[in-house]
């Protein structure tokens, strides 16, 4: 899955800085990270299967090659959830055995180092290393749609990001088909 993930961005971002987010990327555990604790993906390199999942929906369903853009649907797309890199570690819980004895079995947890939203953190680290276009800066803001912590009732935000960036409302829709249909859901 990793040299899937890779021929893709490598093929389709060209962007300046592309080549040291990478690096960074590849110092970090994004390839090796869960995608969740539980609701999605949460096994090892879940995070790269998600995101190449999203990846594929995106592009198979959303993509005009006449009107839009494929490297910012690949960013958008393999980036979206960059903000999970570095944010989980694995603890310890006493569960019982098949034989039932209780023993001490892995899972994954939240560890955020640096709480600063979902993907707003996601465009933050990407523009560290790479420029982003405002559709596609937006687009990853508001992945999460109404599952975001930050789209409360009243606020407009999201409405307004979705009625200007129609990327937003794609990359939203691919994230939950990924998410929900395509994905192992955990226990």
């Amino acid at each position: 899955m990793k040299q899937t993930f890779l021929d893709i961005y490598q093929k389709n971002i060209t962007r300046r800085g592309a080549d040291k987010l990478l690096e960074w990327m590849e110092g970090t555990d994004f390839f090796t990270a869960p995608a969740s604790t539980r609701f999605h993906a949460a096994y090892e390199g879940g995070l790269l299967q998600h995101s190449v999942n999203v990846y594929n929906v995106l592009v198979a369903k959303h993509y005009d090659p006449s009107a839009d853009d494929l490297e910012s649907f690949t960013i958008v797309s393999l980036l979206h959830d960059l903000c999970k890199a570095g944010y989980y570690t694995v603890s310890y819980r006493n569960a019982k055995n098949a034989n039932g004895e209780w023993e001490k079995v892995p899972y994954y947890a939240v560890d955020d180092q640096f709480p600063y939203g979902h993907g707003e953190k996601s465009v933050y680290l990407i523009e560290r290393f790479m420029r982003l276009k405002t559709e596609e800066a937006v687009a990853i803001r508001w992945h999460m749609g109404g599952f975001d912590d930050s789209a409360k009732a009243g606020s407009f935000a999201i409405a307004n990001a979705y009625e200007k960036y129609p990327l937003a409302v794609k990359l939203h829709l691919s994230d939950l088909e990924a998410t929900y249909l395509h994905e192992n859901r955990g226990e």
